[in-house]
């Protein structure tokens, strides 16, 4: 148990002290692209700072994987020059026994990443967002959801126009059982369309079973007209609805499952959120995968040689599995692979190849 204690130790050492150093090298890469992206005449240095601790956490939630297996190799390493992995087999402990105390680790680790990391990224991504689209360098969202509706917003000089449906297809661009609300320059309301159906053409909406109120006029309801077909100018593109469709990194976990279902219950398709929230539960897994990578590679003594190679070998497999399961993430958001083969499949496989490896090598 003290053992086991001593490598766990070990391990999350590594691990913090990996994670501290890709923590400084994206605050300094960070910093220099929010100097490139921000005029500094415009936005104080100190304020572009306070973008980049925002924007930190992401990157750094994005790579955890690859700190996870470079901790691993510091670990082993180091255990490999002091010979006490020779001695840890000589008092009678097999590789895998070694192993359980990092493996523990990483599993809690993604854990936590997943639980409480998770919607931490998620709210220093909203605030960067709201952040750089206050400093003019990001464009705001047009669609938001409430419980029994979706609302999209348009304007351009002559005013703004609010919509409001209860649901739409796929893409955004045709919505039903639909209201539009047009707000003059001034500031009031000027106009309201209440359609049936409202699909997005070229630069306009086409409203079918349509009726119009006047709402500059002293009785709206007196002068409202019904018309079969109507066009509404339009500064919207289909492109510009699905962009604005909530990023799933910047939706805490804990809400991702309520969101999933306000988009299917809007009429949107929640695929890619979908394998979102599958990727993050799979987390854990992939850590655990990438403990037992590195460890195949470098659960040996340093007197065996071909110690830099190994190292190449493990970044490699480490890599690769990490470019996979991104390559199958792509695939399942497509459609082209089921949800759960597209998100549990790669790290499935990533701890049956090392762990292969490491009963052939160490064991076999």
């Amino acid at each position: 148990m003290i053992l086991h204690r001593y490598f766990a130790r070990r391990f999350l050492i590594s691990f913090l002290g990996v994670l501290g150093v890709f923590m400084a090298i994206l605050m300094l890469l960070d910093l220099v692209e929010q100097v490139r992206k921000f005029d500094s005449g415009d936005v104080r240095f100190i304020e572009m700072v306070g973008l980049a601790l925002l924007h930190v956490p992401e990157s750094l939630y994005r790579i955890l994987p690859l700190v996870t297996i470079l901790s691993t190799l510091t670990l082993f390493l180091s255990l490999a020059r002091t010979s006490e992995l020779v001695v840890t087999r000589a008092s009678g402990r097999s590789a895998l026994r070694a192993l359980s105390a990092p493996l523990a680790v990483a599993l809690l680790i993604g854990i936590v990443a997943v639980t409480v990391f998770n919607p931490i990224v998620a709210a220093t991504s909203k605030q960067y967002e709201a952040a750089a689209n206050r400093l003019g360098q990001v464009p705001a969202s047009v669609l938001s959801f409430s419980r029994d509706a979706l609302w999209l917003r348009q304007g351009d000089t002559d005013g703004q126009t609010v919509i409001r449906a209860e649901r739409a297809n796929l893409d955004g661009s045709e919505l039903f059982t639909v209201t539009f609300i047009t707000f003059s320059a001034k500031g009031g309301p000027s106009l309201r369309l209440e359609a049936a159906n409202a699909r997005l053409g070229d630069g306009e909406w086409r409203l079918r079973g349509v009726k119009v109120w006047q709402l500059d006029t002293p009785n709206p309801e007196t002068t409202a007209t019904l018309y079969p077909q109507y066009t509404l100018p339009s500064t919207l593109t289909r492109n510009q609805i699905l962009d604005s469709f909530a990023t799933p990194s910047a939706i805490p976990i804990w809400e991702l499952p309520g969101f999933i279902t306000q988009l299917e219950s809007a009429g949107f398709s929640a695929r890619k959120h979908l394998v979102w929230l599958n990727m993050e539960l799979s987390m854990p897994l992939l850590l655990v995968a990438m403990v037992l990578v590195g460890a195949g590679f470098t659960m040996r003594h340093t007197r065996f040689g071909r110690t830099g190679l190994m190292v190449m070998l493990a970044l490699t497999m480490g890599f690769s599995l990490y470019f996979i399961r991104n390559f199958a993430q792509i695939l399942g958001e497509n459609g082209q692979l089921p949800v759960i083969l597209s998100t549990w499949g790669p790290p499935v496989a990533a701890i049956l190849l090392p762990l292969g490896l490491l009963l052939h090598w160490e064991d076999g």
